[in-house]
C-alpha cells in the first residue's frame, strides 16, 4: 500500500472572493416598467453539486510526460540518459509528483438565465465557483511526501448544473465543469447528471499512463514507466527511496487509480455518487472542448512543426462519497466548551476528518456516537499531443472537509 502524507496547512486557501450576498438572477421583472416591484426568481437546483460547499484538502498523485529542448534551458538529469535529450526517444520528461491539494468551493450563483429560442423555453442554470491549488511535496532526499511545497496547478472555475431540456437540445439534466489553466489551456467539459447514487464504495477502474500514436490505439511503452529504471529522462531520476518508502511504486506507475484505492482501504463507505464530466462531446448532444494558446498549439508548417504539448482532451471521474465513523465522546459535562475529535484512523497516515463535539446532555461515561462526512475522490485524464504522440497526463487525489465538522443533534438520538 503506498504511503500517505500530512494534510496541506489549513492557513490561506486559495479563493474566489463575491460579496456574500452575490447572486445572478434574470433582470425581466427589475426592467420591466408595467411592474413596480422586482421579483427575484428562486435559486435554480444543484442537483449533486449541492456536496461542492465549504474547502477540502487531500493529497494525490500527479503524473505528466512534457517535451524536453536542447540547452540552454531543457531539462537535465543527474544520470546520463541515452540518446541524449531531445534526440527520441529522449525528446519528453516523465515528471512524477506527490501532492497536496485545497479545493475550494463558494457561495453558489443563484439563478443564471439562459434564453431558449422560439420553441424551447428559457432554462436557469445555477452553479458554484470553485477554487483548485495543488503543490508538489515529493522529496527525493528522503522519498517520502515531506518536501516544502512547491506550487505545480491553480484553477479558476465553475461547476454548473443545467436543467432537463425537450426542445433543442433534447437533453437530461447535465453537469458542466468551466476551467482555465495558467499554462494556456480553457476546458468546457459535460456529462449528464448523475440520478442516483449506489451503496458501499466506488469501484475505481485502472487508468494508463502509457501513450500511443495520435489518432489510433497503438501505444507506445517508454522506459521511465519502469520505477527501478534509473537512468531515463524522468524526474526524479531514481526513485529507489520512493519505492522504499511505498510513496511512489510500480503499481502506482501501471495504475495510478492505486492510490485512490489505497487511501480507501478500512474506510466505511456507505454511499457513492459517480459522475464523469468530459470535453468530447457524445451522444446525446453534450457540449464541450478544449482552446490552447498558439505556444501550445505550435505551427503545422516548417522544420519544427508540431504543437508543444496541445491539450486536446480533458475527462475526470468524481466519485462523492458518504464516509461513517464511530467516534468516542468522553465524559462531559454541559457549559464545558466543544470537544474537538478526530475520527478513528482506518489505517497508518489515513486521512481523517475532526468534528466538533457539543452534547446536548451529560455524558457520564465515554458514549460512541456514529457521524458522517463527505469525502471526494477524482481522477483526472488530459490527452497532450506532441512529437506525434498522444500522452495521458493523470491526476488523481483524495480531498475531506479541511475544517471541523459539528456532530447533528440526531447523532445522539
Amino acid at each position: 500500500m503506498a504511503a500517505q502524507v500530512a494534510l496541506p496547512a489549513a492557513t490561506s486557501p486559495a479563493t474566489i472572493t463575491l460579496p456574500s450576498k452575490f447572486e445572478i438572477h434574470s433582470q425581466d421583472c427589475r426592467l420591466e416598467p408595467q411592474r413596480k416591484l422586482p421579483t427575484a426568481t428562486p435559486a435554480a437546483p444543484l442537483g449533486v453539486l449541492a456536496k461542492f460547499t465549504g474547502t477540502f484538502a487531500g493529497t494525490g498523485f500527479n503524473l505528466i510526460f512534457r517535451p524536453n529542448s536542447g540547452p540552454p534551458n531543457g531539462t537535465t538529469f543527474p544520470n546520463p540518459v541515452n540518446p541524449p535529450p531531445p534526440t527520441p526517444p529522449s525528446e519528453n520528461v516523465l515528471e512524477l509528483n506527490l501532492t497536496t491539494e485545497t479545493l475550494s468551493f463558494h457561495n453558489t450563483l443563484g439563478s443564471v438565465p439562459n434564453r431558449g429560442l422560439e420553441a424551447q423555453n428559457d432554462i436557469f442554470l445555477n452553479g458554484v465557483p470553485y477554487v483548485q491549488r495543488i503543490s508538489d511535496v515529493s522529496n527525493p532526499a528522503t522519498g517520502k511526501a515531506d518536501g516544502v511545497p512547491s506550487g505545480i496547478h491553480f484553477e479558476p472555475g465553475l461547476w454548473m448544473h443545467i436543467p432537463a431540456t425537450t426542445s433543442d437540445p433534447v437533453l437530461g439534466e447535465s453537469l458542466a465543469r468551466m476551467a482555465s489553466i495558467p499554462h494556456g489551456t480553457t476546458i468546457n467539459a459535460q456529462c449528464l447528471a448523475p440520478t442516483t447514487s449506489v451503496a458501499g464504495p466506488p469501484t475505481i477502474p485502472a487508468v494508463d499512463i502509457t501513450p500511443f500514436v495520435i489518432g489510433t490505439s497503438n501505444k507506445i511503452p517508454f522506459a521511465s514507466q519502469t520505477a527501478s529504471a534509473t537512468d531515463t529522462p524522468r524526474l526524479p531520476q531514481d526513485l529507489t527511496k520512493f519505492i522504499a518508502a511505498g510513496t511512489i511504486t510500480q503499481a502506482m506507475l501501471t495504475d495510478p487509480n492505486t492510490v485512490l484505492r489505497n487511501a480507501n482501504e478500512g474506510k466505511t463507505i456507505t454511499k457513492t455518487t459517480v459522475f464523469t464530466v468530459s470535453t468530447i462531446p457524445t451522444t446525446p448532444e453534450l457540449g464541450g472542448g478544449t482552446a490552447n494558446i498558439a505556444f501550445l498549439q505550435g505551427t503545422s508548417a516548417g522544420t519544427n512543426s508540431g504543437p508543444n504539448a496541445s491539450a486536446v482532451q480533458m475527462s475526470a471521474t468524481f466519485w462523492v462519497e458518504e464516509v461513517q465513523h464511530n467516534i468516542e465522546v468522553p465524559v462531559f459535562k454541559p457549559g464545558q466548551p466543544p470537544l474537538k475529535i478526530s475520527a478513528p484512523s482506518p489505517h497508518p497516515g489515513a486521512q481523517v476528518p475532526t468534528f466538533v463535539v457539543d452534547p446536548p446532555h451529560e455524558i457520564t461515561e465515554p458514549k460512541t456516537i456514529t457521524v458522517t462526512s463527505t469525502q471526494i475522490q477524482y481522477s483526472q485524464t488530459v490527452f497532450l499531443n506532441f512529437a506525434n504522440l498522444t500522452w495521458p497526463h493523470v491526476s488523481c487525489a483524495t480531498l475531506i472537509p479541511e475544517k471541523e465538522l459539528p456532530v447533528p443533534r440526531s447523532a445522539w438520538d
